[in-house]
């Protein structure tokens, strides 16, 4: 082998070298900033729960202490990348949601929201708990 080819050979490896530790640079920024994003999931889940309580509560009471309580956590949740999982009326999605109960009903459409699901960055934090139908009765 010539003293050319083995430089131009080196240089190749060089560069996909460089290349390499570049995209092991991005890759290694993206998990911080997705560990970032997601390191709050499980609180944010369980503060979801006070939300269903404050709903619930808002619902039967009428409440309008409650309702601004309500609306104050939603912003917050919204700021905070958590967005509700828009269901009802749809086809059942297995990947957002968990059917708790096979109800009359459009076959295979969302019939009624049990407990709301939510989605963190895009991702399900909690998957909405519905009741499908599953004949056309209705």
């Amino acid at each position: 082998m010539k003293k050319t080819d083995k430089i131009t050979d080196l240089e190749n490896k060089w560069k996909r070298a460089l290349a390499d530790y570049a995209n092991l640079e991005k890759r290694i920024e993206k998990e911080k900033e997705d560990f970032v994003k997601f390191a709050n999931a499980q609180l944010l889940d369980k503060i979801l729960n006070v939300l269903d309580d404050l709903e619930s509560a808002e619902k039967h009471l009428k409440d309008k202490g409650l309702t601004l309580a309500g609306n104050r956590f939603r912003e917050i949740f919204k700021e905070e990348g958590v967005e509700e999982i828009e269901v009802l009326g749809r086809n059942f999605d297995p990947e957002l949601m968990d059917a708790v109960e096979t109800v009359d009903g459009p076959k295979n459409k969302v019939v009624e929201v049990v407990l709301k699901g939510y989605k963190l960055y895009g991702k399900v934090l909690r998957p909405a708990k519905v009741k499908v139908g599953g004949n056309k009765k209705l």
